[in-house]
């Protein structure tokens, strides 16, 4: 049997001094501990036998998953230097960018955020659909759309994909609940985790969801290492 895993890579911390609700406005990088998140990710897939076959790199169009995605191609293509194996390129599409937003370029949660304002909300009226922006079955059709063609143009391969919290969580719980309507409370995707899921190439069913937090692991590591 033939299957394709796609491997879901939520972006590193952004530079963010004004705590402003970033969403899909051009201009916001990865912050030095963002860089540094991605940096580690990208070691931690090609360190792995499985992820660092991976035959493409995929990423939302945003400066943030651009230059996580760089980071994971350092790493890939090093290891596929080492291999004689042709250097892989970036490739973006817009079906992973960020979810659309209505308070996008606000400030969220500090101080006179605009959370908190009057006439915002209706915008809050209902976090299940959700009011302020796009609905999380829009995001999680659209990542679907996107990862199904991919399994059929990568069968039995790995593929690295850098998105964002929102579309990667949104289309997880959907198939593992049968709705991507979620408390955004509880979402499981750190940043620069890696959400990996494989398909078989005939049937397009989910055989199996993993989830891994390389910066989480390095930090534990670090934290364990004896001291000379």
């Amino acid at each position: 049997m033939s299957a394709t895993t796609i491997n879901f890579v939520r972006h590193g911390k952004v530079y963010n001094p004004n705590h402003v609700l970033y969403e899909r406005l051009p201009g916001f990088h990865l912050s030095t501990s963002g860089r540094r998140m991605a940096e580690t990710t990208g070691r931690y897939i090609a360190e792995s036998p499985q992820l660092n076959t991976a035959t493409a790199v995929y990423s939302s169009p945003l400066d943030r998953t651009r230059e996580t995605a760089d980071a994971i191609l350092i790493e890939l293509n090093a290891l596929r230097a080492e291999r004689g194996q042709e250097q892989l390129k970036l490739l973006t599409d817009k079906r992973l960018i960020e979810a659309g937003n209505d308070f996008r370029g606000k400030r969220i949660g500090h101080g006179d955020g605009a959370l908190w304002r009057p006439e915002n909300l209706r915008l809050v009226r209902n976090l299940w659909r959700p009011t302020w922006g796009e609905s999380y079955r829009s995001i999680a059709n659209r990542v679907q759309d996107f990862a199904l063609e991919k399994v059929d143009e990568h069968p039995g391969e790995q593929i690295v994909v850098v998105s964002h919290e929102s579309p990667i969580w949104s289309y997880r719980h959907m198939l593992e609940t049968g709705h991507p309507e979620h408390n955004m409370l509880l979402r499981k995707t750190a940043l620069a985790s890696v959400t990996s899921i494989t398909y078989d190439n005939e049937t397009h069913e989910v055989l199996g969801i993993t989830y891994a937090d390389p910066v989480a692991q390095a930090e534990a590591a670090a934290h364990n290492r004896p001291r000379q």
